[in-house]
């Protein structure tokens, strides 16, 4: 059965940079195939891995939407199932499905439940499924992330996105999501002040870990070059990797 990581967080922190670093650690520690999941309507993590999808799930959305034109004895739904599957970008060890942005001014509830569906039929081809969802918590609401084995919420060291964090930790409780763990991790940092940890700590909320500035990713970023190919011994590479060991309880080396 595939393991599902999840990733929340207000705007801003570093949640899709964490995103692509746990799909680095996973794939190159064996737990690959890797499937990512960019559920952000602002798209970026196919920047963080290095891979282009040629078509997103709100894509086959708007092309679909009051189509009546189908192949004869294809029900739509067989046939929208179809063409999601070219949403799937492929790669070395790990793949990827953007959802994308619907066009006009709409909500994303349509095309989050086609990809919540899509996901259920493809998640059973792979042993890691790594989910950078949007900014906030519309996400939660309307249930687009669910059956998660690890919910890592990313703050940054501000109150601000502490309060965020707090924010989201309380949803998942008041929406009894199935979020078998949730830990926080603090992104750009290697300690807190205490009116920030004081937020984090309260009613028990778990701390994964710090991931540190590191030079490296941004060396990266302004190169629009791909997370994935970060040294082993990169400040942010270990963290991640030290951190996601203490959280699957495994040694990932």
């Amino acid at each position: 059965m595939a393991r599902v990581i999840a990733l929340a967080g207000k705007g801003g922190t570093g949640k899709t940079t964490i995103a692509g670093l746990l799909v680095r650690a996973l794939r190159q520690n064996g737990h690959g195939p890797v499937l990512a999941v960019d559920a952000d309507p602002n798209s970026c993590l196919d920047l963080a891995i290095g891979l282009t999808a040629d078509k997103t799930v709100s894509d086959v959305l708007d092309e679909t939407r009051g189509l009546r034109d189908v192949p004869e004895n294809m029900p739509k739904p067989v046939y929208v199932e179809y063409q999601l599957q070219d949403c799937l970008a492929e790669g070395r060890g790990v793949d990827l499905i953007v959802m994308g942005r619907p066009e006009g001014a709409e909500c994303y509830c349509s095309a989050n439940q086609m990809l919540r569906t899509f996901l259920d039929r493809m998640i059973g081809s792979y042993p890691t499924v790594v989910v950078d969802n949007e900014a906030g918590m519309e996400h939660l609401s309307r249930r687009t992330t669910r059956d998660v084995d690890l919910l890592l919420v990313v703050s940054d060291a501000t109150l601000a996105g502490a309060r965020a964090s707090r924010r989201i930790a309380d949803l998942v409780g008041e929406l009894e999501l199935p979020v078998k763990r949730m830990a926080v991790v603090v992104d750009g940092a290697e300690e807190l002040a205490e009116p920030v940890a004081q937020i984090l700590s309260d009613d028990g909320l778990h701390l994964a870990g710090f991931v540190p500035h590191d030079p490296l990713i941004v060396e990266k970023e302004l190169a629009a070059a791909s997370l994935l190919e970060l040294p082993d011994e990169a400040p942010a590479v270990r963290a991640v990797e030290e951190m996601l060991a203490r959280e699957l309880g495994e040694d990932l080396r």
